[in-house]
């Protein structure tokens, strides 16, 4: 790692299709920079990413590196894993080692056949599979499996791995690799406290340059030195220097002196309005008198009136002079907000869900024994390692899987709404309108547009299969089929993994005025911050303790 790599983006404007998302950004990204960007989904941000990791043309602007050569790695988000692909080449391809191999030996193989240029091209290559640390990747994957707790070979194939463990397989990924300058596209998914811990030392600890997207606001606010934010609702780009919380502090002040200046703006340039139209019906009224009331040789009176409401005509033009001179203020404008609520049933019987001495095995791993009960009303955050079985005890406490040992039981009247980790609760196959309309077949087809339009669901969204919507949409689907049913029991596996700030804050203001049942895994320290819980259970290798 080079540590003067430095990125410097000149007038840049991102768009895709013929929509422009942002544009006029000027960014430079020095040693030791820890760059956030932030703004709602559609924004630009992976966008903006691609645009500096030169994988996408600009609108507009350009993107350079010093030196030209920088080692620039972009780690994007990956939802779905290679078929055939091995945890060993999955590091190496993310790590750009592979690339870097295939460059060298495609030299090797030039200068072998004497093409020109092949000595320098050859000298470049080996340089680049130097620097990725390609040569001993191979010695370094097993130490940092283990230092992860990622305990399986790097010959194991990525679709046998858990979601814990691909999100284990990503920081490892991220920590063997030896890049000048680093593109990050929500490395905080499906990490755990332990991982994230891990990340915040290694991104805080980097020598050279970092550029990251991320929802989690901890995390934005341990490690970030300066926010890009993509503004949509403005249509605007600004880079705010300093942390995290300085930037919400500066926005929300920019936002109330935007809102202040028009405010007075609009009440001056009314005010004035509102003066000139008296003036004018004064002046056309003073005009009509005097040709009505006053006799034809009565001349003095006469033109002392007209000569009076010409007095008022120019007041009149002066007064519109004055609003024409007014610095015109636009008008900010409105932000588009979820308003987000959870349909809510009739109370459930005094007990929701008990679990006693209940035992489940599952391969290797065992959850409990485990005695709980859960009470109505009650609100339970759940945190614990991956792996660590929080997932199952949801499970065995809905009754979606049997004890092998003990007994679970589920009370009455239980009406239960649940978002799971894979957004698994509408049918993969179906077109998502067809689908929401299985889920909540009361609802008429308009009605159901209308629902998943205020979730910022496009029609276009509506009418692709559940399958092919990306895991915001498909969290967003799944917050407006909570919104349709009635629940008075409410489990959130994860809820703010690929939800966007303002959505995970619409969560929050929501669960405040929901007063029914809620069990909540999460690994978003904010959120388990905001949120009123009044249990917190956590769940290690099988074991349940209360804190």
């Amino acid at each position: 790692m080079r540590v003067s790599a430095t990125l410097v983006a000149k007038d840049l404007s991102g768009g895709r299709a013929h929509r422009t998302l942002f544009e006029h950004l000027d960014l430079t990204v020095a040693p030791g920079d820890v760059v956030g960007v932030v703004g709602a989904n559609g924004a630009g941000k992976t966008t903006l990413l691609r645009l500096l990791a030169g994988k996408s043309t600009p609108l507009a602007g350009s993107v350079a590196t010093a030196p030209s050569d920088a080692f620039v790695g972009w780690l994007p988000q990956e939802h779905e894993r290679l078929e055939g692909e091995t945890l060993a080449g999955y590091l190496a391809r993310r790590t750009g080692a592979t690339a870097a191999t295939e460059a060298m030996e495609a030299a090797a193989e030039a200068l072998a056949h004497d093409t020109p240029g092949a000595d320098t091209a050859y000298g470049i290559a080996l340089d680049h599979w130097l620097a990725s640390g390609a040569p001993d990747l191979e010695d370094r994957i097993p130490a940092m499996l283990g230092e992860l707790g990622l305990d399986v070979g790097g010959d194991a194939l990525m679709t046998s791995l858990s979601g814990g463990q691909a999100a284990r397989a990503a920081l490892a990924a991220l920590l063997l690799s030896r890049f000048d300058l680093v593109l990050l596209d929500e490395p905080t998914n499906d990490l755990d406290l332990a991982g994230l811990e891990r990340l915040e030392a290694f991104v805080t600890g980097l020598r050279g340059g970092v550029v990251l997207v991320s929802h989690d606001r901890e995390f934005l606010s341990r490690v970030v030195t300066r926010i890009v934010e993509l503004d949509l609702a403005q249509n605007s780009v600004a880079v705010h220097d300093g942390g995290y919380e300085s930037f919400l502090e500066e926005r929300e002040i920019a936002r109330r002196h935007a809102r202040e200046a028009y405010d007075e703006f609009a009440g001056t340039k009314a005010d004035l309005q509102s003066r000139a139209r008296t003036q004018r019906e004064w002046s056309s009224k003073g005009v009509r008198n005097a040709l009505k009331k006053s006799p034809d040789n009565d001349k003095i009176r006469r033109a002392a009136s007209i000569d009076s409401a010409e007095k008022q005509a120019r007041k009149v033009r002066q007064m519109e002079s004055r609003i024409a001179r007014l610095e015109e203020v636009e008008e900010p404008r409105k932000e588009w907000v979820l308003q987000f609520s959870i349909g809510q049933a009739p109370r459930s019987s005094s007990v929701v869900a008990t679990l006693n001495e209940a035992t489940l095995h599952r391969g290797d791993f065992t959850l409990g024994p485990v005695s709980l009960q859960v009470d109505a009303g009650d609100r339970i955050g759940i945190t614990g390692p991956n792996g660590a079985g929080k997932t199952t005890l949801l499970r065995l406490l809905l009754g979606q899987v049997e004890a092998d040992s003990g007994s679970a039981a589920l009370g009455a009247s239980v009406a239960i709404g649940e978002i799971d980790q894979a957004r698994s609760g509408l049918r993969e196959d179906l077109p998502l309108g067809d689908a929401f309309g299985e889920a909540v077949p009361d609802l008429v087809p308009a009605e159901r547009r209308t629902l998943l339009a205020k979730f910022g669901l496009r029609a276009d969204q509506v009418t692709s299969p559940v399958s092919r919507l990306s895991p915001g949409e498909r969290t967003r689907a799944a917050m407006a089929l909570l919104q349709a049913r009635g629940v008075n029991v409410l489990v959130l596996d994860e809820p703010t993994n690929h939800l966007d700030l303002p959505a995970i804050e619409q969560l929050e203001e929501a669960l405040a005025s929901y007063d029914g049942t809620l069990l909540l895994v999460s690994h978003d320290r904010r959120l388990l911050e905001n949120v009123e819980l009044d249990q917190r259970w956590h769940v290690e290798s099988g074991q349940v303790s209360r804190r």
